[in-house]
């Protein structure tokens, strides 16, 4: 992998993405809107949304960076684009690290907009340091960038990268302790829970917004930042040059 060439990749993905003010509106945009509806629903009942929040935070920006990573990713490859950069020297690596540069930084500035939303205009009661939110929230977005490129080697169509949806985010969504803490579930739940990325970001800003001890927060960071590089690795490793 050259840094050079990841960074020439990086650039074109963010200039693409200059075009699509759709795709900067979902991405930007969409989980603030997410967030404050989930507010105003629970606005009458006191203490609902500070109880919920917080993994709502975890969750829309997941969802949305591996909607938008993954078809956009897909299509480059249906288009030709990713064979036609594979016959220069720019190598898989240097593809798919651009391509999570060029993202990471959507995720960066979607974390940043959503948890000032949360906690400036939604009124999220958060006893650690909002920063550390942001922080969590950041991770997180890479997490489902990464897992959108993973998934985007294994779509032929843009309809199916989004089917995977039911497969790789649903479960996480269910068993990730949102609507259940994970000690209370089943023991065979809580053991495939353990191996969900979604699981540790949960628990790191409900950590954060309880004020929890640093290391109590860090620890699920370090989780979902592991998660993040295996799945970078795989995407990598099974990056196709066109779908056929």
């Amino acid at each position: 992998m050259n840094p050079g060439r990841t960074l020439v990749t990086a650039g074109r993905v963010l200039r693409q993405l200059a075009h699509d003010p759709r795709s900067i509106v979902l991405m930007l945009v969409a989980p603030s809107l997410l967030v404050g509806l989930f507010a105003w629903l629970f606005s009458d009942l006191k203490g609902v949304f500070d109880q919920f929040g917080a993994p709502i935070l975890a969750l829309f920006p997941f969802i949305v960076m591996f909607v938008i990573t993954s078809v956009t990713t897909l299509r480059e490859r249906r288009s030709g684009t990713l064979e036609r950069l594979l016959t220069t020297p720019i190598g898989k690596g240097d593809v798919i690290v651009g391509y999570a540069l060029a993202f990471g930084v959507m995720a960066v500035l979607q974390a940043v907009i959503t948890v000032l939303f949360a906690v400036l205009v939604c009124g999220l009661d958060v006893q650690g340091s909002n920063w550390q939110l942001g922080a969590v929230a950041i991770i997180d977005a890479l997490a489902g960038t990464a897992l959108g490129l993973l998934a985007s080697a294994f779509a032929r169509t843009e309809f199916q990268a989004v089917q995977f949806m039911p497969l790789l985010v649903f479960p996480q969504i269910i068993l990730g302790g949102l609507f259940l803490p994970r000690d209370q579930m089943p023991d065979v739940l809580h053991v495939i829970s353990d191996w969900l990325p979604l699981s540790y970001a949960i628990d790191a800003v409900n950590a954060v917004t309880a004020g929890d001890a640093a290391w109590d927060v860090w620890r699920p960071v370090l989780v979902v930042a592991a998660f993040t590089i295996g799945f970078l690795v795989l995407a990598a490793l099974t990056l196709r040059r066109r779908t056929r």
